[in-house]
């Protein structure tokens, strides 16, 4: 972080002493304004709901660009990295932050498939669940329960402990999401093959059957090892800022991640796709096809409480990036899987061609994101809509974990602590029950 000589000045108009606070530069992005002893200088705090102007950390993980539509994993383009590498080699340049030379993969894969196995008493932790339980609340409790397996790797200041626990989680976040799935299914757990890659041994996990043996094809192998990619790291959203506030207090690892898998569960973040797959199906069972049309002007319609889910994103203000390469991996598995014909997949491409030529949703930027097509890949591939979440905490643990190891080994890093604008009642006395 590089301080600008340029300063800015804080003035008051009632005639209190004006400040100056001190400006940083990033690589790239927005300056930032140092207000870190605005209370120390003045008695005031800042008012940020939500921290949308605040920046809660310096990182050099992650960057993006949302009127451009950019987004770099440690300064590579998402879309040179879903096209050049595999899942493995991009968890390597998030942790480490370069990309893996042959041999520094090889290794990393080996110690990585060398943990996919999790505790044989998880198997009986599991049965506390109902078996119908949503699959993120069993995950949350999953990942939690680590900590209990796994506490020879708890010590979150220890750089030795957060490099196992980092492996272990990587590792072990397949194996527990196809257990919770197994689990609500009534099939046996599938253990994971140590000869079958990342994402190849994932689909084995959950599809196969001790009745025959499991062949990964290797389309739908290579669709969700890119959606395992895209769905990496996302800079300071919700459940990485999470990840980094719950870890700020110096709990381990597996208890920090757990909180960012909570956080993920929830419809505006992780349920994202979730919320998408509902919507078609509604409009599905609603008419389909000759209903999408209709469907549209009730969006249009401000006061008819219709939402479009899986189009326009928070944060890009242009094509979501991750989008484009979706859309190839979502056309390759419906044409391997025969399925271009399938009536709601039928369903979404009329809803993609309406949202992409139709003024309304062309001048609010409203383009199908990466939910929309990765709903509809995971969905053709026979994974149920409640796991769609799971999937997207599978993928991201790599990049809550490289987020949170960078914070702890920041210098400055503090445990968090928001401030409040108090608008409640003023100091009162307790009045005797018999006057209330």
């Amino acid at each position: 972080m590089k301080a600008s000589d340029i300063k800015a000045t804080l003035a008051f108009s009632n005639g209190g002493q004006a400040i100056d606070l001190p400006i940083y530069k990033g690589t790239v992005g927005p300056d930032v304004i140092d207000i870190r002893k605005l209370y120390a200088q003045t008695g005031m705090f800042t008012y940020d709901p939500g921290f949308l102007s605040t920046a809660s950390c310096q990182s050099s993980i992650t960057y993006i660009d949302g009127d451009k539509g950019e987004l770099l994993y440690r300064g590579y383009p998402i879309e040179q990295l879903a096209v050049n590498c595999d899942f493995l080699e991009t968890c390597y340049l998030l942790l480490n932050g370069e990309l893996p030379n042959e041999a520094q993969k090889t290794e990393f894969t080996n110690t990585v498939t060398r943990h996919t196995m999790v505790n044989e008493q998880m198997q009986f932790f599991l049965r506390g669940f109902r078996r119908d339980a949503h699959p993120m609340a069993v995950l949350t409790g999953l990942v939690g329960a680590l900590s209990a397996f796994y506490h020879d790797s708890t010590d979150i200041n220890n750089p030795e402990h957060r490099q196992i626990s980092a492996v272990r989680l990587i590792a072990k976040m397949p194996t527990l999401v196809a257990m919770a799935y197994k689990y609500g299914t009534g099939q046996p757990y599938m253990y994971p093959k140590n000869d079958l890659s990342y994402s190849g041994n994932f689909l084995r996990m959950m599809f196969g059957t001790p009745c025959e043996e499991y062949q990964v094809n290797p389309v739908i192998e290579r669709a969700i090892d890119r959606i395992f990619i895209l769905h990496a790291d996302h800079e300071q959203n919700a459940s990485t800022s999470t990840v980094r506030l719950c870890g700020s207090s110096g709990t381990n690892p597996f208890a920090a991640i757990a909180a960012g898998v909570a956080c993920l569960w929830g419809p505006a973040h992780g349920g994202a796709n979730e919320a998408c797959l509902n919507m078609l199906e509604d409009i599905q069972r609603n008419g389909g096809v000759s209903k999408v049309g209709e469907f549209m002007e009730k969006v249009k319609d401000k006061n008819s409480g219709v939402k479009l889910m899986g189009f326009g994103h928070r944060v890009y203000k242009n094509y979501d990036p991750r989008a484009k390469l979706m859309q190839e991996t979502c056309n390759e598995v419906l044409a391997e899987l025969g399925l271009e014909k399938d009536p709601l997949f039928a369903l979404a491409k009329q809803l993609e061609k309406i949202a992409l030529e139709d003024d309304y949703f062309v001048q609010r930027k409203l383009y199908p994101n990466v939910d929309f097509y990765s709903g509809i890949v995971q969905r053709a591939i026979g994974i149920p809509v409640n796991l769609f979440t799971g999937i997207f905490a599978l993928a991201r643990t790599v990049g809550w974990i490289a987020q949170l190891n960078e914070m702890i080994s920041d210098p400055e890093y503090k445990i968090g602590r928001p401030r409040q604008l108090f608008s409640g009642s003023d100091k009162r006395d307790v009045k005797p029950i018999a006057q209330r």
